[in-house]
């Protein structure tokens, strides 16, 4: 067998785990195959023939790629969105969301988005992949007991999510409250029902962080011509934007400590018609 053939076997053994991996850092998306296929690149111009536990190694390769990816979407993220403009279309990959839920609850799934990249780090690789502390923080230059820290934040921040769901009439006060702080431009009435950490999400990108999220909702909100109105949207409280009776846009929300923690926005109008939403 050629060497190239060795090497390629040795790596697809770790394929299903690294694509696993990959998944749970970038979530539902093809980044993941682009985050594994540049984990065999890299490999493939090293020297692993003294690597004792090549399974290891791959993971922590992938992990510094997603970690690298995360922070990426991150500074891309600091511009506000605009609302208007033209998004492409995107269609889900089933099969992907089904494998990303089985390891942290589909009620959950949303909630990594609200990690920052060296958390979600440390959750994933160590709570679900069992990668020890110091292996991690090799991957971003931390000590164990910091990398044993943003483990913990984030442990607590998933398992405080479902608490925090469960109140319909909470949600739909914060919901009100956004709304009626949007219309107003009332950018410190928007901060105080936001989470820190903020992420919305459409077809076009991630914005991420309550400032810049606050600023984005205080420009849309000027230029709104329809009628907005809460929603339950998917069964999620939300809220819904009509025009001529019919739903061009949606919003919907997931809260974390009785703050909005993320916000999903369709914004194709004939996808938001096509939405399972009931005006409230």
């Amino acid at each position: 067998m050629r060497d190239e053939d060795f090497l390629a076997e040795r790596f697809e053994a770790h394929r299903g785990r690294l694509l696993a991996v990959a998944r749970r850092m970038l979530g539902p998306a093809g980044e993941a195959e682009d985050a594994v296929q540049e984990a065999w690149m890299r490999m493939s111009r090293s020297d692993t023939t003294h690597v004792d536990n090549l399974g290891g190694w791959l993971t922590t390769v992938v992990g510094r790629v997603c970690l690298d990816m995360l922070r990426a979407r991150r500074s891309r993220a600091e511009q506000p969105l605009e609302p208007e403009a033209p998004v492409p279309a995107t269609v889900p990959d089933p099969e992907q969301d089904v494998l990303l839920a089985d390891s942290v609850g589909g009620a959950l799934l949303v909630v990594l988005d609200t990690l920052t990249p060296a958390e979600r780090l440390a959750f994933v690789l160590h709570d679900l992949f069992a990668v020890p502390y110091d292996e991690i923080g090799g991957v971003i230059d931390k000590s164990p007991a910091a990398v044993r820290q943003l483990a913990s934040r984030a442990r607590r921040r998933v398992r405080g999510a479902q608490a925090a769901e469960a109140d319909p009439r909470r949600r739909r006060e914060l919901v009100d409250a956004f709304l009626a702080a949007a219309r107003q431009g009332d950018f410190e009435g928007l901060l105080d029902v936001l989470d820190p950490d903020v992420v919305v999400r459409t077809e076009a990108g991630v914005t991420a962080g309550a400032l810049a999220v606050a600023k984005g909702a205080c420009g849309y909100a000027r230029h709104i011509t329809g009628a907005v109105v809460p929603a339950l949207v998917e069964g999620r409280t939300g809220i819904a934007l009509l025009r001529v009776g019919r739903v061009e846009r949606t919003l919907a929300f997931t809260f974390v400590h009785d703050r909005i923690a993320v916000i999903d926005i369709t914004t194709d109008p004939a996808t938001a018609a096509r939405s399972d939403v009931t005006l409230l």
